[in-house]
């Protein structure tokens, strides 16, 4: 794979020194843990979300989100212009205490956006780390959600934990355990999905990495499954953040892992339910690789978990997805298609807020990704509330 060197200017080099600070002072980030490394024996078990955190020096000050969005800005004024979207109000926002931002996002797996993915009529300049990490930084710094939840994440350990968790962010990470990216020559490690959320916002009460099976065989894809509370209304959320087999002809896969998926989900609720005051609102994020005509989606639909999804909102009537979360061109032809969502539990969430999305003509002709947009994927960005206990 060619190597491709991207300049960057003095506000990109600033940024660059203000993120590394985070770290404790600019020190090189520890070498990825051996069992990662070799995809011959995958060991995920002993994951250590806090690892980075001991890392950093106690006496340096976290940045400022608003500064490394600037800087972001400052060291990207050279592309075109960023994608501009807005918020959508579709609730009357009287919910306890102020919304809940969630977002949803595939962000591109470095190493399959510069391997194996083929976007043909993308530049691989628009392609390489040093341009697209601040593209990406930027989505989120300008969104701030308090819950991210993140797929084909590649540079977890590198990049997003320490960077994020200096911003306040307490994260888990599951990789895959024969991630694609392992295949790619230069290769940061397997993919996977992570899920962070704000520590000013959330107190921890637990979190799981599952594998998720088909037939009770397990498959190489996975789910973070967490367990938060709200510091300002007490209330309980779980939140699970996944990604499903692609590509057509294993539309049964995907329906499989769904259904293990909602099983695990169920299990989780029952066993908080024990507690008669205990409450349980379910977020599931993810790119589960199917159009809302698939059984998986019917699955989610028709659960008795009673989940709903969050873009529907957008549409007039209520009941119609969006037409795209993802266009792309490949080598094998142009793909335009619903299949990222936002799913939650009607009866305890209510959605204020759905940032829209962009036209076809804001994309471009080029599709995604490009210069002004790091990912095939756009984001899912919705702002929720709690509805009154009856």
């Amino acid at each position: 794979m060619e190597t491709l060197e991207c300049p960057m200017g003095g506000g990109a080099t600033r940024l660059y020194s203000t993120l590394t600070q985070s770290l404790g002072g600019g020190s090189p980030a520890p070498a990825l843990p051996p069992s990662y490394l070799d995809p011959g024996q995958p060991d995920f078990t002993n994951l250590d979300p806090d690892f980075y955190q001991r890392q950093k020096g106690s006496t340096v000050c976290p940045p400022d989100p608003a500064e490394l969005l600037r800087q972001c800005e400052e060291a990207l004024r050279d592309r075109p212009a960023r994608l501009h979207r807005s918020f959508v109000q579709v609730g009357d926002g009287d919910g306890p205490g102020s919304p809940i931002r969630v977002m949803q996002w595939n962000i591109l797996a470095q190493a399959l956006g510069e391997g194996v993915d083929d976007f043909v009529r993308c530049p691989l300049e628009a392609l390489c780390w040093p341009q697209r990490k601040y593209l990406i930084l930027e989505e989120i710094l300008t969104y701030r959600p308090h819950i991210l939840c993140m797929q084909e994440v590649d540079h977890y350990y590198d990049t997003f934990q320490p960077v994020l968790a200096g911003l306040g962010y307490r994260s888990h990470f599951c990789p895959k355990p024969w991630s694609p990216c392992l295949d790619v020559e230069g290769n940061n490690g397997p993919d996977g999905c992570a899920l962070f959320f704000d520590q000013s916002r959330f107190e921890l009460l637990d979190s799981v990495n599952a594998r998720l099976c088909a037939m009770m065989i397990p498959t190489n894809q996975v789910a973070v499954v967490t367990t938060l509370r709200c510091r300002s209304t007490g209330r309980w959320v779980c939140v699970a953040a996944t990604h499903l087999k692609a590509r057509s002809g294993w539309e049964w896969l995907r329906s499989a892992q769904g259904a293990d998926l909602l099983w695990h989900l169920q299990n989780l609720v029952q066993k908080l339910a024990g507690d008669p005051v205990v409450e349980v609102p379910l977020l599931v994020c993810g790119d589960f690789n199917a159009v809302p005509a698939e059984e998986v989606y019917q699955r989610f639909a028709t659960s008795p978990l009673r989940l709903d999804s969050a873009y529907k909102k957008l549409s007039q009537d209520g009941s119609t997805e969006p037409e795209y979360t993802t266009w792309k061109i490949r080598a094998t032809g142009e793909c335009c298609s619903t299949l990222d969502y936002i799913w939650y539990t009607r009866d305890t969430l209510r959605v204020d807020a759905v940032l829209d999305m962009p036209t076809g003509e804001q994309i471009g002709p080029n599709r995604l990704p490009s210069f002004s947009y790091p990912s095939d994927h756009l984001s899912l960005v919705c702002d929720f509330s709690f509805k009154e206990k009856e």
